[in-house]
C-alpha cells in the first residue's frame, strides 16, 4: 500500500475552502485539514461525518448513573443499613444527586478516553508534523498521492486550486 501523501496549504480560510470544493470536483482524496481556528463550514466541505462522542457520553453516563444508584442501594440496605429519620433503607430520592454526579463523572472521563484512543494520543505517540507553521498562520490540507504516476496531476490541481508549498511526502 502506497503511503504518500501531498502538503499544501492556503493562506486565507475562503481560499482553502474554495480550493477543497474544486479538489473535490476533480475527485483528489482529502485525508485531513489543518487550521489556526475553526473555519465555518469545512466539515461540510470534506465531507467529514458527526462525531459520536455524544453517544460515548450517553452511555458512560448511564453506566455511571447506575454504578452510583445500585451502589447506594446496596450499601443502605444490605452492606450497613442504618434507620436516619424513620425514612426507608430504600430511599430512592436520596440517592438521585449521587447518581447524577457518577453520570456526570463516568460521561466526561468517557469521553476523554474515547478522545484520546480515537486520535492515537496514548502514551509513546510519534505526532506527525507536516509543516512547522501549519496551526500558526497557515490552513494545512493533506491530500493523498496515489500511485507514483498520478501525484503529478494531483499536485498540478493543487496549484490550480490555489494552494501554496505543495510537497509530496512518503
Amino acid at each position: 500500500m502506497n503511503k504518500s501523501y501531498i502538503t499544501a496549504y492556503y493562506t486565507d480560510d475562503d481560499d482553502l475552502l474554495k480550493g477543497i470544493r474544486q479538489l473535490k470536483e476533480k475527485g483528489v482524496e482529502i485525508i485531513d485539514v489543518m487550521t489556526p481556528f475553526p473555519v465555518h463550514g469545512l466539515d461540510k466541505a470534506i465531507g467529514l461525518r458527526r462525531s459520536r462522542l455524544s453517544r460515548v457520553a450517553f452511555w458512560g453516563g448511564t453506566i455511571g448513573a447506575l454504578i452510583g444508584f445500585f451502589f447506594q442501594a446496596w450499601v443502605f440496605t444490605k452492606a450497613y443499613p442504618l434507620n436516619f429519620g424513620g425514612k426507608p433503607y430504600l430511599s430512592v430520592p436520596s440517592f438521585m444527586p449521587v447518581a447524577f454526579e457518577m453520570a456526570v463523572l463516568f460521561a466526561a472521563f468517557s469521553i476523554v478516553f474515547a478522545y484520546l484512543i480515537y486520535f492515537k494520543l496514548t502514551p509513546g505517540a510519534k505526532p506527525v508534523i507536516h509543516d512547522e507553521r501549519s496551526t500558526d498562520d497557515r490552513f494545512l490540507v493533506v491530500v493523498k498521492a496515489g500511485e507514483p504516476g498520478e501525484s503529478a496531476s494531483i499536485e498540478k490541481a493543487l496549484s490550480e486550486a490555489g494552494a501554496e508549498g505543495i510537497k509530496l511526502k512518503a
